[in-house]
């Protein structure tokens, strides 16, 4: 008994590391554009089944907006996923992964709906065609 509580003390010590998957249903995510929308839920990743990874598109719900923003709560919106917590493999053979999964709003065209992208944005999102979004970036990972 003694062994196993010990055990589980240096399971909490070390910090065990969650599992980072594809973004999928019911995933919440930060929004990094001034479109008026503060953090959206995943209703459908627009890829695949398993759901969606760095430059795809999703549809999401609004679940926090700011007062007087283009967009608002409970509203269901269209967004590329520039920021994932599930790391990516680039054509050099390095990885690319974020501390938090971002997504920015755009219209069903796929043109943002804000004129600013804060943090940084990886250059993976010019092979998606998504060329708006990397000029409104304040920074190009």
């Amino acid at each position: 008994m003694e062994h196993h509580i010990k055990k589980l003390k240096i399971f909490s010590l070390l910090g065990v590391q969650q599992q980072r998957t594809f973004i999928q249903m019911r995933t919440r995510l930060k929004v990094v554009d001034n479109s008026g929308a503060k953090q959206v839920m995943c209703i459908q990743s627009l890829k695949g089944k398993r759901g969606a990874r760095l430059g795809d598109t999703i549809i999401a719900s609004v679940k926090q907006a700011q007062p007087r923003g283009k967009v608002k709560k409970g509203e269901v919106v269209y967004g590329v996923v520039v920021r994932a917590a599930m790391q990516k493999g680039r054509c050099d053979g390095s990885e690319i992964r974020f501390d938090d999964n971002a997504v920015v709003l755009v219209n069903k065209q796929g043109e943002p709906i804000g004129t600013r992208v804060f943090g940084p944005v990886p250059h993976e999102l010019r092979k998606k065609k998504h060329v708006k979004i990397l000029t409104l970036a304040e920074h190009i990972a």
